[in-house]
């Protein structure tokens, strides 16, 4: 049986679309169609059920799925790495957030590096990211969110702590954690936000989480990236909410001054995300460890 074939099979089996089965192969949508209709011909058998939008696989086309996904993974692996083992001089297109890949993810993937690894690193939302993944324009990528269907395959990588931070002016003019436990939200409702969207993701989660309710205040700073979001409550620009990992140095220091310490403080977790089956790249899968290992100490 034709090897691209069953690759075009297990493709359209993962994208639950022609449509996107064909963007991944690089085929026109008409050529995926003909070759999924010669496989059902060769088979004697329906594989995928046709649907408005996009296709469902038959048990037929599951029970195939499960049984040869992962030689054609082994198989095409072989071929496109030309029989070679130079997989540490691969390129891995990494995707995430900003901070999160400069401070965390390129620093625990710099054995590989030295070894011969290639990283080329971009970021984007999380939308963005997952279909840069499903197109082929990264590898590998770290969010936040997990993504849904069979095409993309999510690891939770870590769990993130949120912290309420302000510069220490702040910090004394609300009069300390004791009297902001005692008054509530209401004691911050007037100071001013330093945020990454308008929509005031980080905040708007540890209101939810803490006290339980909406901020009702905008942002006074919007700014997209979070090291610029320390910077400036660091300057007494306002206060914001920052992963523990970003802003922990801060806080020692005392540039900062956790505002709060909630007995449960307020979490996100991260997971690595790649198109389901390319683990089976060497290059691809030892990245994907070396993160997982070192996020074990984060």
């Amino acid at each position: 049986m034709d090897l691209a074939l069953l690759r075009t099979f297990v493709t359209v089996h993962r994208a639950g679309s022609f449509t996107r089965a064909a963007a991944l192969l690089g085929l026109s949508q008409p050529a995926v169609t003909g070759q999924i209709r010669t496989l059902e011909k060769q088979l004697g058998r329906p594989l995928f059920v046709r649907q408005a939008r996009g296709v469902t696989p038959t048990s037929v086309g599951d029970e195939l799925a499960r049984k040869i996904a992962p030689h054609v993974d082994a198989l095409l692996e072989i071929t496109e790495s030309g029989f070679d083992e130079r997989s540490a001089g691969r390129t891995l297109h990494l995707a995430g957030p900003p901070e999160f890949t400069a401070l965390r993810a390129l620093p625990a993937l710099t054995p590989l590096i030295t070894q011969g690894l290639t990283v080329r690193a971009s970021h984007g939302t999380a939308e963005e990211l997952f279909e840069g993944l499903a197109v082929g324009h990264h590898d590998l990528a770290i969010t936040t969110s997990r993504p849904r269907g069979r095409l993309l395959t999510a690891t939770p990588l870590c769990d993130e702590e949120h912290v309420l931070v302000a510069a220490p002016r702040w910090a004394a003019r609300l009069g300390g954690a004791a009297v902001l436990r005692d008054k509530g939200v209401r004691a911050l409702e007037n100071l001013p936000v330093v945020e990454v969207h308008e929509s005031l993701p980080l905040v708007t989660r540890y209101w939810a989480a803490v006290f339980d309710t909406k901020p009702l205040t905008s942002g006074s700073v919007i700014t997209p990236d979070l090291r610029a979001v320390l910077t400036c409550v660091a300057a007494g620009a306002g206060l914001g909410v920052l992963p523990r990992y970003l802003c922990g140095d801060a806080l020692d220091t005392g540039e900062i001054v956790a505002l709060l310490d909630p007995p449960v403080p307020p979490l996100r977790t991260y997971f690595l995300v790649v198109r389901t089956g390319t683990l089976a790249h060497p290059h691809l899968a030892r990245a994907h460890e070396w993160l997982l290992r070192a996020a074990v100490s984060w």
